[in-house]
């Protein structure tokens, strides 16, 4: 069983730990308890595993939202204070690290503070606790040839995975992995996997450059994808041409349906006050929509035009270019799954380390490229070597030392033999790119990582194990980041940091489980540099056991890639020398915001808010890999300027993280702007007091940027 439900031993309650998801939170009684298995069919929602104790309360560590129904499902009321006669109950408590459902027949009450929430019942009754994961699999694999008229067939079941045609898609939980693709002779699709008639298609040439740029579209409208002349999406009785600019249109086509059926789905099973309904100016009935077909509701979407809804629209948070390569349709469902915006660019910007204005981060094509001698002060220096053997700087002050171990002569640029690329620029907040090359601030994404998120459930502990390792005297300051993994409350870790490991030690870290290696010290082409000699992770008789990375060294890609490639899920790399105090600074926002339970991607997007030299940097492998989970289960990213009369002008990000993708109900815990949003989001609230700020920021520790300047809740002073 993927949940393993057990007694506190230290205060009364519960840990449930999720092995899938690799979480662990507690859950408080107001006596001890001895938990008991009970069907899971207690409770009006499917769960993975479910018991029953007897307690007088419940209580959770951190502020939800509690959903009571009655016996039969029908919602009664939701929110954080509130109380019930007595009765039969189902009661919902979100977020949690996992689904987390009550069934229970008393009277009861609800109360929050700023750190919990509690359910009282008026009298010690059985409560049966329900959980489920949030991990979601694959049904099955689809076998197909590659030609694109084959593919068609195949990216038209990728919507077999929704578990309903309504607007409730919109939420994460409800639309399932869609299956996987995996070449082959001939087209098989197994048993379980069975096409939904939603009655929309889309009809686009047979070409790989169409039919990768439509896999979002054809997964969450559940669309059959046919070839024909002209681009198009069909439904009974209306046809909406998606050219000129067919890549745009996509996009628009994706952004402006799923904001609309966020807004529809109020109509339903969730009947809440959306924020977005309110600065939404469509003259829409959403109570008919919600009740129509699929294909007729996306019509209807589709007549509103796309500039009406545009300003109102969240700023989206995944493209994905996937080059039209036959050798890249594997990628197609994971893509889909993520709700990407999808780009299929035919031709690409080569980077080669030979041309004359280089590669790297100091310099760069055109005259805006970023002098290295801006980032360098008179003492600073590059982390790394300078003599032909290797040897690690012992204080130098030479800017010509580098993170790397033997760099080459030329400092500022990548090794030759790397192939880079420019991809175009993205109006999303995070960028990955699947096929050949070395994408310049994208996420390089692999097929590997991706299919090692699925085999995410094997882990047999419940603690988070973080392995910091400096190999370098100079860089100890780094060393300290350890200090900031592991402040977290209700989730456990195991933090070491370990100094100057030799060859063999090295491999036997790697070969570890630990679930995140912060790495401090010299990378070159030799490998990493240990005390007495190179370990080079491209070696095939290396065994990597390392879930994800930082690789804080000078061009680590391609030692980070080999990690990937050997098991890894994922982890954060350099494409060029890096500057030892900047390197530093990324090194501690890296591992504060991975203690947070932000994934790669997005913890690298604030990275890159607050240095310029984080534009060194990129992800490689599965971007939406984390550690832990955040406390709020979304990746929640603080704005503040001052305003007038010492109160704040306050801006909260809110971006899909793990289980909490694109569609998450969210509510910012601030008084002033304690609306309800759905994810990705922008929460604002203008005149926002010193005291309120405080309060909410007691709650959780977030990246803050005050004025432009990143700080954190935990350690803010508001002047």
């Amino acid at each position: 069983m993927s949940i393993d439900i057990d007694p506190l031993s230290e205060a009364a309650g519960l840990t449930v730990t999720d092995h899938i998801e690799n979480t662990q939170f507690e859950v408080y009684t107001d006596r001890s308890v001895a938990p008991r298995q009970s069907p899971e069919s207690a409770h009006y929602f499917p769960v993975d595993a479910s018991v029953t104790v007897e307690t007088g309360s419940i209580e959770i560590p951190r502020v939800t939202i509690v959903e009571t129904r009655c016996g039969d499902g029908t919602l009664l009321t939701r929110g954080d204070s509130y109380a019930m006669p007595d009765g039969t109950y189902h009661v919902g408590i979100d977020p949690a690290p996992t689904k987390l459902y009550l069934a229970f027949e008393s009277g009861f009450s609800v109360s929050t503070t700023d750190r919990t929430t509690r359910i009282d019942l008026d009298a010690a009754s059985e409560v049966t606790l329900g959980f489920r994961s949030l991990h979601q699999v694959p049904a099955g694999t689809i076998t197909t040839p590659t030609d694109p008229e084959s593919l068609m067939r195949a990216v038209s079941l990728l919507g077999s995975a929704l578990q309903t045609t309504s607007p409730e898609r919109s939420f994460p939980t409800l639309r399932g992995h869609p299956p996987l693709i995996e070449p082959g002779d001939e087209f098989c699709v197994p048993d379980q996997i069975e096409p939904l008639d939603s009655g929309v298609r889309i009809v686009v040439p047979p070409e790989y450059r169409y039919l990768y740029t439509v896999v979002s579209l054809a997964y969450y409208f559940a669309a059959e994808v046919v070839p024909g002349d002209a681009p198009r999406i069909e439904g009974d009785g209306w046809i909406y041409p998606l050219e000129p600019d067919f890549e745009r249109q996509c996009a628009e086509v994706l952004r402006q349906s799923f904001h609309f059926d966020c807004l529809a789905r109020t109509e339903g099973f969730y009947p809440v006050d959306l924020h977005e309904h309110e600065t939404t100016d469509v003259d829409l009935d959403w109570a008919r929509l919600y009740d129509l077909p699929l294909a007729e509701r996306l019509g209807e979407y589709l007549d509103v035009p796309f500039d009406r809804v545009e300003p109102e629209l969240p700023q989206w948070t995944l493209t994905t270019d996937v080059r039209p390569d036959p050798d890249n349709v594997e990628m197609l469902p994971f893509v889909a799954g993520e709700l990407s915006i999808v780009r299929s660019p035919e031709t690409v910007t080569p980077v080669a380390a030979s041309e004359g204005d280089g590669v790297g981060f100091f310099r760069g094509p055109g005259a805006d490229a970023t002098p290295r001698s801006a980032l360098l002060g008179p003492d600073e220096f590059v982390r790394g070597a300078t003599d032909a053997g290797g040897s690690c700087p012992g204080g130098a002050t030479d800017a010509g030392v580098s993170r790397g171990a033997d760099a080459a002569a030329d400092r500022d640029a990548v090794p030759a033999a790397a192939d880079f690329v420019r991809p175009e620029p993205v109006d999303t907040v995070e960028h990955a790119w699947v096929g050949d090359g070395v994408p310049l601030d994208a996420n390089k994404a692999t097929l590997d990582a991706y299919h090692r998120r699925l085999e995410a459930g094997a882990a047999e502990q419940s603690r988070i194990s973080v392995l910091v390792v400096c190999n370098d005297e100079q860089m100890r300051e780094e060393g300290k980041v350890a200090d900031l993994y592991g402040l977290r409350d209700m989730v456990q870790f195991d933090i070491e940091v370990r100094h100057d490991l030799t060859r063999e030690e090295m491999r036997a870290v790697l070969q570890s489980d630990v679930d995140f290696l912060h790495y401090v010290g010299h990378v070159d082409e030799r490998g990493m540099q240990c005390t007495d000699e190179y370990l080079d992770l491209t070696d095939d008789d290396l065994d990597v056991g390392v879930s994800a990375f930082l690789l804080n060294a000078c061009q680590s890609y391609r030692q980070g890639e080999a990690l990937v490639h050997r098991g890894s899920r994922g982890g954060i790399v350099t494409l060029s020398d890096v500057a030892n105090s900047p390197a530093t600074q990324l090194g501690r926002i890296i591992a504060r915001l991975m203690n947070s339970g932000f994934n790669l991607r997005t913890a690298l997007h604030v990275a890159k808010r607050e240095l310029l030299t984080g534009q060194q940097y990129i992800v490689v492998g599965d971007g939406g890999t984390t550690i832990c989970q955040s406390r709020s289960g979304s990746a929640v990213v603080i704005n503040l300027k001052s305003g007038g009369s010492g109160d704040w002008n306050f801006v909260a990000n809110i971006y899909p993280n793990g289980p909490y993708g694109a569609g998450t109900l969210t509510t910012p815990n601030l008084d002033s702007a304690r609306s309800n949003y759905y994810v990705p989001a922008s929460a604002h609230a203008t005149d926002v007091t010193k005291k309120e700020l405080t309060d909410f920021f007691n709650l959780e520790v977030l990246p803050i940027f005050v004025n432009d300047e990143l700080d954190w809740s935990d350690s803010i002073s508001l002047n």
